[in-house]
């Protein structure tokens, strides 16, 4: 039986991670030099190994998940990188995008993210739930798209904890945390209709020689 095989690939460092600030879709400007690096490592590993044979690349329409994309498309042979805003990061809405963490905090206090998933955590931007919801689509449509075949897609960290929670049935918050790390590969097959077996969690062994992060600003 052909097996559909998803690969979640979490961007390099952003700028806006180093910059302590929310960056959603309208302000996030790309990679850090760290981030530009961890995803060349990731290139040159995938084009050494050869370990991952996809049929298509996938990409957040986030600035930091499509260079992300751009830069590791080469190991696979693609020239062109596929768009997909719906893999893309919570949305903190236009009210929220662009704070600082601490700003943010002030004026509304910490997030909790393990627990009610439609309680409003960004004013004027998604609830967890509504962005669940958001991937869960995505995904059952990319699989109903290219059943069968190994599906690379440059996400982000909140991305792989929803499609985890969703392809594990964990419940959509609390329970546990997970902490993926930049650049590394998450990877899951379907065994059958709906009944995913986890392969690997946060693979990140490419970026050993690294620095973990570049101090915040």
């Amino acid at each position: 039986m052909t097996k559909t095989r998803i690969v979640l690939v979490r961007h390099g460092e952003s700028v806006v991670t180093v910059r302590r600030v929310l960056g959603g879709p309208r302000t996030c400007v790309g990679l850090s030099d760290l981030g530009k690096l961890q995803a060349a490592k990731l290139r040159d590993r995938l084009a050494a190994t050869r370990e991952i044979a996809a049929d298509v690349l996938i990409s957040s329409g986030y600035p930091r998940a499509l260079e992300t994309a751009q830069i590791v498309k080469d190991a696979f042979g693609f020239t062109d990188v596929v768009v997909d805003t719906n893999f893309g990061e919570h949305d903190p809405g236009p009210e929220c995008d662009g704070l600082t963490f601490d700003e943010f905090v002030r004026r509304h206090g910490r997030p909790d993210w393990g627990g009610d998933p439609h309680a409003v955590v960004f004013p004027g931007g998604e609830t967890i739930a509504q962005f669940h919801d958001r991937v869960h689509g995505a995904l059952d449509a990319t699989v109903r798209a290219h059943f069968g075949k190994t599906i690379v897609v440059a996400c982000h960290g909140g991305v792989i904890d929803a499609v985890l929670r969703r392809t594990l049935h964990a419940p959509p918050t609390g329970k546990f945390e997970i902490h993926t790390r930049n650049c590394s590969l998450t990877e899951l097959v379907e065994q059958r209709d709906r009944h995913w077996a986890l392969i690997r969690y946060n693979d990140h062994a490419h970026l050993a020689d690294l620095p973990e992060a570049t101090p915040s600003e």
